[in-house]
C-alpha cells in the first residue's frame, strides 16, 4: 500500500480495494512507528484525520466524490489550519492555534482529501537543509546522517519514507524544488500568483509560493487541480481561468524545444549530478525533443540580489511577532521596549535573527538605494534573461541542486556556503516563473533533481515533459535503502 502512489491509491479507493478510513489508520500508524527516524511531522492530527476519512467514506457511498476524495495528505507547517497549531517550526509560534484554514488547505479539504497533520521545515522558510527548526532538523530517508533540503525538508522527507502520499510546500528560492531533489521525489513551484498565499505565513511576499509534493508529476497534478485558482483574498492571485493539469500529461513530446544553460554546468556543479542530469536530456532526445545550448548570463547574481531582496521583506513581515498581539511573549517585561527586544530575542532563531537585521539594514536610510533598489534592478535583468530564451525554446533544463544531499551540521556555520545550495532555484522566484524538480538518477546512492523552468502559467507544459520522462524511467520509483513499503 505503500508504495502505491496517490493516482494509484485514488484508483484503490474508487475499485473498492479498502476505505478511506483503513488507509489513514494505516498511514497514521506508519508515522507513529517510523517518524521517529525523520522527525518530519510537528504535530499529527489523528482524530481529525479520522473523521475526515469516514466522511469522506460516507460521501463515496453516495457516489458525489472528486480524484482526491478519501486521499491522505500532510501541510507544511506555515499553512494556517483551523483549530490546529501552526508554528512555522519556530518558538514565536509555537503556541499559536490558527483560527481559519489557509485557501489550499480549504480548498484540499473541500477535495476530500484528509489531513495527517502539520509537517517540519525551517524556521519561518528561512534555510536549505531544515536545520533551523525549533523543534529539530529533519533527517533525510536516504541516509539519516544527511540533510532532507529546505525549506520543506519534513514534506520532502514523509513524502520519501512513504508517511504520506502527498503534501503541501512552499518555495520562496527554492523551498520545493531542493529538497524535493534531495530526497528523490517530485516538486512543482508554480508560477507567482497561480496558488493563494492567502493563510501561509509570509517570508518574502514578492517570492513565496505554494506548491504540491508527491512521488510523480500526475501526482502534483492532481494535488494542484485543487490548490490552483484565483483568490479574492489575495491581492496578488492571478486572475485566470482554471485548468485540469491531468489533461496534457500524456501528450508526446516530439518537436519539444529544450534548453540547456552554459552557465548551469560550471566547475561548482558536482561532476556525479552533471553526469545524470546530462542522461536525462539524452532521455528527452530519444522522446523526440531537441536540444540547443542557451544562455543565462545574469545567474551568478541571483544570489546576492535575492540574500538582499527576500531578508528585506521578511524583516517587513516579521515585524509583527512582538509578543502583543499572539506568539511567544517573554515573561515579567519592565517595560515595552523590553517586551519587544526579549520577546524577538528569545522568539526567534539564529537564522532568522540574521535575515531580520540583513533585511532592515538593506531597507535603512542612506543603504536603499544601494542595495535594495540595485537589486530590483538586477531582478529585471535575471527575468528578461529567461523571457528572451524562452521565447526560443519550450522549456530550460539543469541540474536542481550543485550537489546531492550533505552531512547534517556540515555547513551550519557558514552560512554563504549553505546560500550558494540554492544557485540554480533562486531565479526562478525573483522572476516568478513555474518549475519542477524531478529525480533523474543517483549518485554515490543519493538522489539527483532534473529542473525544468517553463514560461509564465505553463504548469501543465512541465507536468507534461515530467510525466513522459517518468512514464520512460524509474528513477521516481526508487526506495530509500532498508525503507519498509
Amino acid at each position: 500500500m505503500f508504495d502505491k502512489t496517490l493516482a494509484e491509491l485514488a484508483q484503490g479507493l474508487e475499485r473498492g480495494d479498502f476505505s478511506s478510513t483503513e488507509l489513514t489508520q494505516a498511514y497514521l500508524q506508519r508515522i507513529n512507528a517510523l517518524d521517529s527516524q525523520y522527525n518530519s511531522f510537528i504535530t499529527v492530527t489523528e482524530e481529525q484525520a479520522l473523521a475526515q476519512a469516514k466522511a469522506a467514506d460516507e460521501a463515496r457511498a453516495t457516489g458525489n466524490t472528486g480524484a482526491l476524495c478519501g486521499l491522505p495528505i500532510a501541510h507544511k507547517d506555515l499553512f494556517c489550519t483551523q483549530g490546529v497549531r501552526t508554528s512555522s517550526a519556530s518558538k514565536m509560534l509555537d503556541n499559536f492555534i490558527s483560527p481559519y484554514d489557509a485557501t489550499i488547505v480549504s480548498r484540499l479539504k473541500n477535495a476530500g482529501t484528509v489531513t495527517l497533520g502539520k509537517l517540519n521545515m525551517d524556521e519561518f522558510a528561512m534555510g536549505s537543509s531544515n536545520e533551523s527548526s525549533f523543534y529539530g532538523p529533519v533527517r533525510n530517508p536516504w541516509g539519516t546522517d544527511r540533510v532532507p533540503g529546505g525549506s520543506s525538508g519534513g514534506s520532502a522527507a514523509a513524502v520519501a519514507a512513504r508517511l504520506t502520499p502527498a503534501a503541501t510546500g512552499s518555495d520562496t528560492g527554492g523551498s520545493i524544488r531542493q529538497p524535493a531533489a534531495l530526497c528523490g521525489i517530485t516538486g512543482l513551484k508554480p508560477t507567482y500568483g497561480r496558488v493563494s498565499r492567502y493563510g501561509m505565513i509570509a517570508f518574502a511576499s514578492s517570492l513565496d509560493q505554494a506548491g504540491p509534493m508527491a512521488r510523480t508529476a500526475e501526482d502534483c497534478a492532481m494535488v494542484l487541480n485543487a490548490m490552483a485558482g484565483f483568490d479574492p483574498m489575495d491581492s496578488t492571485s492571478a486572475e485566470r481561468d482554471s485548468e485540469d493539469y491531468t489533461a496534457g500529461l500524456n501528450q508526446p513530446l516530439a518537436g519539444l524545444k529544450i534548453g540547456l544553460p552554459k552557465e548551469y554546468f560550471s566547475a561548482a556543479l558536482d561532476a556525479g549530478v552533471a553526469e545524470q542530469v546530462r542522461n536525462a536530456v539524452a532521455e528527452f532526445e530519444k522522446l523526440g525533443a531537441s536540444v540547443k545550448e542557451v544562455s543565462l548570463p545574469n545567474t551568478e547574481l541571483c544570489i546576492p540580489a535575492y540574500y538582499i531582496l527576500a531578508p528585506a521583506e521578511a524583516s517587513s513581515n516579521l515585524s509583527r511577532f512582538d509578543g502583543v498581539r499572539y506568539g511567544y511573549r517573554c515573561e515579567n517585561p519592565v517595560d515595552l521596549e523590553d517586551l519587544y527586544k526579549r520577546s524577538r530575542g528569545e522568539g526567534f532563531g539564529t537564522e532568522v535573527k540574521r535575515r531580520i537585521m540583513v533585511g532592515a539594514y538593506a531597507l535603512s536610510a542612506g543603504y536603499y538605494d544601494a542595495y535594495y533598489n540595485k537589486a530590483q534592478q538586477i531582478r529585471r535583468m535575471i527575468q528578461q534573461d529567461f523571457v528572451a530564451v524562452l521565447n526560443d525554446v519550450d522549456v530550460i533544463m539543469g541540474p536542481t541542486t550543485p550537489q546531492t544531499a550533505f552531512k547534517l551540521g556540515e555547513k551550519s556555520s557558514d552560512p554563504v556556503s549553505m546560500y550558494m545550495e540554492d544557485i540554480f532555484t533562486l531565479s526562478l522566484n525573483l522572476a516568478g516563473l513555474p518549475g519542477i524538480s524531478i529525480p533523474c538518477g543517483q549518485t554515490n546512492g543519493l538522489p539527483v533533481g532534473l529542473q525544468i523552468i517553463g514560461n509564465y502559467f505553463a504548469e501543465s507544459k512541465l507536468l507534461n515533459v515530467a510525466h513522459q520522462f517518468q512514464q520512460a524511467t524509474d528513477w521516481h520509483k526508487q526506495t530509500p535503502a532498508g525503507l519498509e513499503v
